[in-house]
């Protein structure tokens, strides 16, 4: 499929995990890529990579929490592409732990990166989007709608996440669609200090039995971003392998 042809995208987040995956899939379909991160070796990796498959990118740094670094890093993308017309907001960092014990300046941190973010990428490519009619799509996270022991911070910035999709869609339709996708557990990096038996039960508790991959949720990053998803807006879609519907009890 091509049904990215002629269009430039932006992911945030994307030197490795759903952010890498998504880079791919939407370069594949035919979109120039702009691979953004703050690791910078995995992040011209996957840039090298895409290109080394026929496809257009290029990776240039961003701190999505800093304003000064998303001016630049429009200038970077107007220089190498051109407008956006899809942006994918998916950068992202957690540290688990109770609210007691979080300090002030990591809940601020984790604010910056998760919530401000959305908002940063909103205002420094929206006229773009506009002009494009264009699309933008988050990663929240299903920690946006179930409460799990040690992730106040990162529950409330991706439940941010949700309600400022929405509002944006309202804000800004009918020029630019925002939706998000709602990662359950996917084997990314995050994973890679759980054990077996960890992954085990986890994969237990969905549905489809095991874990997710990190195409998987790019399918729907691509799904949301393209002309198949016209009439959608607004939208926090799932991609978790219905771990949030399984329940067990007696």
């Amino acid at each position: 499929m091509n049904r990215f042809s002629g269009q430039t995208a932006v992911v945030t987040g994307a030197a490795s995990g759903i952010g890498a995956a998504s880079a791919v899939r939407l370069a594949a379909e035919g979109a120039a890529v702009v691979v953004s991160d703050i690791a910078d070796g995995p992040g011209e990796a996957v840039a090298a990579a895409i290109r080394g498959d026929g496809g257009q990118a290029v990776y240039v740094r961003c701190d999505v929490s800093s304003e000064a670094d998303w001016t630049a890093l429009r200038e970077q993308v107007h220089a190498h592409f051109g407008p956006v017309s899809i942006l994918h907001s998916n950068a992202f960092i957690h540290t688990p732990a109770a609210a007691h014990e979080l300090s002030v300046a990591t809940w601020d941190r984790e604010m910056a990166v998760n919530l401000r973010a959305l908002y940063l990428a909103t205002r420094t490519f929206l006229d773009d989007l506009r002009t494009e009619r264009g699309s933008l799509v988050a990663t929240s996270s299903v920690h946006a709608d179930f409460g799990l022991p040690g992730y106040p911070a990162y529950a409330a910035a991706k439940g941010g996440m949700c309600a400022l999709v929405r509002q944006f869609a309202v804000e800004y339709g009918p020029e630019v669609r925002f939706n998000s996708v709602l990662p359950g557990p996917i084997l990314t990096d995050v994973w890679n200090d759980v054990d077996e038996e960890g992954r085990r039960l986890s994969a237990a508790a969905t549905a489809l039995g095991r874990l997710g991959r990190p195409e998987e949720v790019a399918s729907a990053v691509a799904f949301l971003a393209s002309a198949d998803a016209a009439y959608i807006t607004g939208t926090n879609l799932v991609v978790d392998g219905g771990w949030s519907v399984k329940k067990e009890s007696k």
